[in-house]
């Protein structure tokens, strides 16, 4: 029943988010919407901000829950910015928003389990130590995390994969060289 309700406050908070600016929703909004009381509301989070960050975690959880070795980072990147795409006006009425932050943390963590993913795999049989695994899946991160919040505060005009395209016929095979590049500096 717990979770049945918990499940029912985020869809709901969801749904108004593609309906209105974030700035625009009330506690009683949400409860209405869920048909539950503002007390229940208050019983699961402390405010629509803890919601908010509620709703981006447990997406990141269900991406964690499915990350696989892609085949490429172009493929690791959709599959972190498809929430986006399946959610655009909740993610611009968001973005709009006074706190965009939540969705810069959210672009972040996720933009980064799957380039964790796509470089481990990239470095099996090579000798590079987690650190400089982890540093070349950051860089990367920074960069498609950038281009993400550019791309939404752009109006989301076109979809990600067409950017990302360009941009992979240029960067193929490049965090392979890179890995290379990082076991023969170590053996130095």
């Amino acid at each position: 029943m717990a979770l049945r309700t918990k499940n029912a406050i985020r869809r709901s908070f969801i749904e108004l988010l593609a309906e209105r600016p974030f700035d625009k929703i009330s506690v009683r909004d949400i409860a209405e919407r869920s048909e539950v009381t503002r007390n229940t509301f208050y019983y699961y989070y402390t405010d629509i901000y803890a919601l908010a960050e509620d709703v981006f975690e447990s997406e990141i959880e269900k991406l964690s829950e499915r990350v696989e070795g892609y085949e490429s980072w172009q493929k690791a990147f959709l599959t972190a910015t498809s929430f986006a795409a399946e959610n655009k006006r909740m993610i611009l009425h968001l973005h709009n928003s006074a706190h965009s932050d939540i969705l810069a943390r959210y672009y972040h963590k996720t933009i980064l389990t799957t380039m964790l993913s796509y470089v481990r795999k990239e470095a099996e049989g090579l000798n590079v130590s987690e650190s400089q695994i982890m540093a070349l899946a950051r860089f990367y991160t920074a960069a498609l995390a950038g281009l993400t919040l550019e791309w939404i505060g752009s109006g989301m005009k076109g979809e990600p994969d067409s950017f990302i395209d360009d941009l992979g016929g240029m960067l193929d095979g490049n965090i392979r060289r890179s890995l290379e590049r990082g076991c023969a500096h170590a053996a130095q």
